[in-house]
């Protein structure tokens, strides 16, 4: 390298150096700002998650940068320096659908960033039950997938716990095929959840037709045995490789591209409106004819959206159905407010299970 390239680079080098400094001065004046916000929020007794500010605060940054840095990279790096500045105001405990680096574990952390304390919960239910009791401040569960559909137990929690949804995430689901080697001469079992393989069954059929495939609780526990034995294979995240020290051999090796799953976050009280709301209510109609048709009118008339409605069987009272049911807008706005109204008359049960930020589908 010439002298001068050498001092051309050097001193590039120092303006990154000083500009990092400055960087490192701004973060630590913009923590102490975001700890006498906490302060402020615990004697207001407001929540220290406040989806609707962070959304804005992302958003404006975006905008102002103007696509100069990389956008994914800058809303990856906010994203963790809300997260720190959130828990600073008081940590969060995050309770998920275990185990660690299962999709909802994954789901969790892209969500609330990696400054809270996740805590894996074995079931679906416990998971709203942490909620409910507040042993935990929030919760993270599916509620459907692209491909599987609902996720069954998750709507029965919201019938059976007293919680509010306070957003949701949705998250490509993406399998890898994961051992010690990297290789496939070394597989002789395959083990995943039957979800994943039922995903995956295709690929395997036609790449590892002779290798046996066992069905095991979680993608996380067959990434924990892969790991201890040469011979097995896992279908697992990309995040069970990382965390478990094992190779690639196949990526995203699912059926179907773009399967995704639709995460709700359980919490105690609702968000406040951020323009682009969703609401979702639980509800029974009347044992009549055009008893749905009366339900959806309402809606239809104040150009209401109706993203979802899936129907559950009421426990211990045969042919009697809840439907849970999603709709645009916050429950504040004032066509969705007489809406809900409306439509209650004609329902034996309704209840408003929260209103919050819509999150982004994936393409």
């Amino acid at each position: 390298m010439d002298t001068q390239t050498f001092e051309q680079l050097k001193a590039l080098r120092n303006r990154i150096d000083s500009i990092d400094a400055e960087l490192v001065s701004l973060l630590q004046e913009r923590f102490r700002l975001a700890i006498q916000i906490g302060e402020i929020k615990g004697q207001a007794e407001r929540d220290i998650l406040d989806v609707t500010r962070e959304r804005e605060v992302i958003g404006n940054i975006l905008a102002k940068n103007r696509e100069v840095f990389p956008p994914d990279g800058l809303n990856v790096i906010f994203s963790e320096i809300i997260s720190a500045c959130r828990n600073a105001q008081r940590p969060l405990e995050i309770g998920f659908l275990g185990p660690e680096t299962t999709f909802t574990h994954m789901a969790a952390v892209k969500f609330f960033g990696n400054a809270p304390h996740f805590i894996p919960m074995p079931n679906i239910t416990a998971v709203f039950e942490e909620v409910e009791r507040k042993r935990v401040d929030f919760g993270v569960v599916p509620i459907e997938n692209s491909v599987e559909g609902t996720v069954a137990l998750t709507l029965d929690g919201l019938c059976d716990f007293k919680v509010k949804i306070n957003g949701e995430i949705f998250l490509p689901i993406s399998h890898d095929l994961i051992n010690q080697s990297g290789r496939t001469d070394t597989i002789r079992r395959i083990l995943s959840h039957p979800h994943a393989l039922a995903q995956c069954r295709n690929w395997l059929q036609k790449n590892l037709p002779t290798v046996p495939v066992e069905e095991v609780v979680s993608t996380a526990q067959a990434a924990r045995w892969a790991a201890v034995d040469s011979s097995i294979a896992a279908i697992a995240s990309s995040l069970a490789a990382r965390t478990y020290n094992l190779q690639v051999v196949a990526h995203s090796i699912e059926d179907y591209a773009g399967n995704t799953t639709r995460f709700l976050i359980l919490g105690h009280r609702s968000q406040r409106p951020s323009g682009n709301d969703k609401t979702s209510l639980l509800l029974s109609l009347e044992d009549k004819p055009g008893s749905l048709y009366r339900l959806l009118k309402p809606l239809a008339d104040r150009g209401i959206n109706l993203t979802k409605i899936q129907s559950r069987p009421v426990k211990n009272e045969p042919w009697r159905y809840l439907f849970y049911v999603d709709i645009v807008g916050h429950i504040e706005d004032d066509k969705v407010k007489e809406g809900i109204e409306t439509i209650r008359s004609g329902c034996t049960f309704l209840e408003w299970l929260g209103s919050y930020p819509q999150g982004q589908p994936v393409a």
